[in-house]
């Protein structure tokens, strides 16, 4: 495995330490990346995504879905009640799991849902009106000169 120095990414930005984060966190992560529990992220719309997580034998209660530092952490603990049975083979999977999911800028958790089976967290994207795109008016030559004019002679 190669290993990048991020230091020139640092010395040379000003604001993008979160990026520069992320790339490291990225790079350095275990090549043995957890399986468990299977999940599908899609989108749903232009600015709307839906994480999926297959969570079979686990009820609601035992499931924890929460915001932490820009990350979604979901996370589920089943409380031990099989003490008593004797399996003769165990195929469902229903130890303690954690997942995080890295959220973008702007993206906000709009409500999960568990049905058989499945925990459904829906997203939406909300940008901001500031950083909408917006359309800057050209005024014509006389007018821009006038307001220099203005301008100068107020100074």
């Amino acid at each position: 495995m190669r290993n990048f120095d991020l230091a020139p990414l640092y010395r040379a930005t000003v604001g993008f330490d979160q990026i520069a984060d992320m790339m490291d966190r990225v790079l350095s992560a275990d090549v043995n990346h957890p399986t468990y529990p299977p999940y599908n992220i899609e989108k749903t719309a232009d600015d709307a995504y839906r994480i999926s997580i297959a969570v079979a034998g686990f009820a609601a209660e035992d499931l924890t879905v929460e915001v932490r530092e820009g990350a979604l952490i979901v996370s589920a603990k089943k409380a031990d009640e099989d003490n008593e049975r004797t399996y003769l083979h165990r195929g469902i999977a229903t130890r303690a799991f954690e997942r995080k999911f890295q959220l973008a800028d702007h993206v906000r958790v709009e409500g999960a849902t568990h049905a058989d089976g499945m925990l459904h967290i829906d997203l939406v994207r909300e940008v901001p009106e500031a950083l909408k795109p917006r359309r800057i008016e050209i005024a014509s030559g006389s007018q821009t000169r006038k307001d220099v004019l203005d301008h100068q002679s107020v100074n």
